[in-house]
C-alpha cells in the first residue's frame, strides 16, 4: 500500500508546529488584549444548520464535506465558525450583548486547492454579535492591522460595504433580482480577471450598459478619500458610502476598495479581506464581514446585529515560511547529558522543569558526541553535562551553543541564569 494523505491536508512535524502554535498565541493575545473571550463549538453540526437558507449559500455548500451517523441522521463538518456561533447564540438566550467572543480551530472545505489553500484548515475568528454600529465592524479593522503587525506580515487589509456594491448596481440599473449572482460574479475579478467577469455577467442576462457602468464604478483608483468623494457624487443611495466613512474615521490603516465583495452570501453590510505584501502567496490570508440576518434568523427573525473577522492560519503560516528560513526545532531549553550518572541527572531535569524551564536527559545512554550533535540539529541552546566529577564538586558543566563557552555552576545559578534570558 502506498501511504498517502488525504488531498488537501497536511502533516505537521514539530519544527513547523511549534511556528504554527506561536502564530496561534499572537493572535489568541491580540483577541484577547481587545476584550475577546474564547468559546469552542463541534466540528459536526446538523446538516440542516449548515444548509439553511440564511447561512453559507450555495457555492459554499457544493463543498461541505456530509456525512451520516448510525441513527441516519444527515451531519456535515463545519465549513466556518460564522454558522455555528450564528446556532450556538440561538440556542443561549442568557447570553449577554454585545457577545465578543473568539475561536480557534479546524473547518474543512471540499473546494480547489491553490497555493495557500486546503481542505482542512485552521481559522482563527473573532467576532462581536449584538452592535449594529460601525464601531464593531472598526474594531475587527484594527485587529486585523494589529495582528499583521504583531506578526511582522507586510498585508494590506482591504475593506467595502455590500450596500455600497447594492447602491452601485442600482445606479448601473441592474434588476435586484440579480444583485447577489452579480456579486458573486464580481467575486471572481480578482481570481478570473476583466475580460472573464464582463462575460459571465453577460451569460447571466445582464446588460451590456449595465455591465459597463458596474465596471467603471468598481474600478475607481486613487485615495481612499478620492474613492468616496466619486461614489458620493455618482451613487443616489449614500447610506453605505456614509458607513464607509465612518468606518475609515475609526480605521484610517484600512484600504477602501470597490471591487471586494466576498462570495458569501450571508454578509450584509461590511466585508474585509486581507492579503500579504510581497508575498508568492496570493490568497488571502483573512477576511470577514458584517452579517446582520443570519442570528436572528435562528431566532426566529429576531434582529440580532453580529460582525466578525477570520484569520487563515495556514496560510498565514505559509507567508511566513517564505522570509523564516530557520524554523525553531524544539521547545527544549536545556538538553542534560548524564554520564554514567542517569539517576542524578534525573533529579536535576526535574528540578529545573519544577521551576519552569524545558528540559529534556538523554534517554539512550549515547556518547557525548551523538548527544551534542542532537542537540546542535535540534537548536537546543544549553546542554548540560553531568559526570562524577561534577557530582563531586555539587556542580554542572554548562554549554552555551551559540558560543560554545562553558562553565561550572551550580544548579541554582543554572536556573537563575536560564531564567533571566
Amino acid at each position: 500500500m502506498e501511504l498517502k494523505r488525504a488531498k488537501g491536508t497536511q502533516d505537521f512535524l514539530s519544527n513547523e508546529m511549534i511556528l504554527r502554535l506561536e502564530v496561534e498565541d499572537s493572535i489568541r493575545n491580540i483577541f484577547e488584549l481587545y476584550g475577546f473571550s474564547p468559546v469552542e463549538t463541534p466540528v459536526l453540526e446538523r446538516f440542516d444548520v449548515l444548509t439553511a437558507k440564511f447561512a453559507g449559500g450555495e457555492e459554499i455548500l457544493k463543498e461541505m464535506f456530509t456525512l451520516q451517523d448510525q441513527g441516519k441522521r444527515k451531519l456535515g463538518l463545519r465549513y466556518d465558525f460564522t454558522v455555528p456561533l450564528a446556532r450556538l447564540v440561538a440556542m443561549n438566550p442568557q447570553v449577554k450583548l454585545p457577545f465578543k467572543r473568539y475561536q480557534i480551530g479546524k473547518n474543512f472545505r471540499d473546494g480547489p486547492l491553490k497555493p495557500g489553500r486546503y481542505r482542512e484548515f485552521t481559522q482563527c475568528d473573532v467576532d462581536i454579535v449584538g452592535v449594529s454600529s460601525v464601531k464593531a465592524d472598526a474594531e475587527l479593522a484594527n485587529i486585523a492591522v494589529a495582528v499583521f503587525k504583531e506578526l511582522k506580515i507586510p498585508a494590506v487589509v482591504k475593506m467595502n460595504n455590500r450596500k455600497v456594491l447594492d447602491a452601485i448596481l442600482e445606479e448601473a440599473g441592474v434588476k435586484k433580482s440579480q444583485w447577489v449572482s452579480v456579486i458573486l460574479t464580481i467575486d471572481k475579478l480578482a481570481k478570473l480577471g476583466l475580460a472573464s467577469v464582463k462575460k459571465e455577467l453577460q451569460a447571466k442576462g445582464v446588460d451590456a450598459k449595465a455591465i459597463a457602468k458596474v465596471i467603471k464604478l468598481i474600478s475607481i483608483k486613487g485615495s481612499n478619500k478620492e474613492k468616496v468623494k466619486v461614489l458620493k457624487t455618482a451613487l443616489k443611495n449614500q447610506e453605505g458610502i456614509k458607513e464607509v466613512e465612518e468606518l475609515l474615521a475609526f480605521a484610517p490603516r484600512v484600504e477602501f476598495d470597490c471591487s471586494l465583495a466576498r462570495g458569501l452570501v450571508y454578509y450584509t453590510g461590511f466585508v474585509m479581506e486581507a492579503f500579504a505584501l510581497k508575498s508568492k502567496i496570493s490568497s488571502s490570508i483573512g477576511g470577514g464581514g458584517r452579517y446582520d440576518d443570519m442570528i436572528g434568523s435562528f431566532k426566529g427573525n429576531i434582529f440580532c446585529p453580529a460582525s466578525g473577522f477570520s484569520f487563515g492560519l495556514d496560510t498565514i503560516v505559509d507567508v511566513l515560511k517564505e522570509k523564516v528560513k530557520n524554523f525553531k526545532q524544539s521547545v527544549t531549553t536545556v538538553f542534560i547529558i548524564p554520564i554514567k550518572t542517569f539517576k542524578e541527572s534525573l533529579q536535576v531535569t526535574q528540578e529545573l522543569r519544577s521551576n519552569g524551564i524545558n528540559a529534556e536527559v538523554d534517554l539512550m545512554d549515547k556518547n557525548i558526541s551523538k548527544n551534542l550533535d542532537y542537540a546542535n540539529k535540534k537548536s537546543i541552546p544549553f546542554v548540560v553535562f553531568f559526570g562524577n566529577d561534577e557530582l563531586k564538586k555539587k556542580r554542572v558543566k554548562l554549554r552555551d551553543m551559540k558560543s560554545g563557552k562553558e562553565e561550572l555552576i551550580t544548579v541554582k545559578e543554572l536556573i537563575k541564569k536560564v531564567t533571566n534570558l
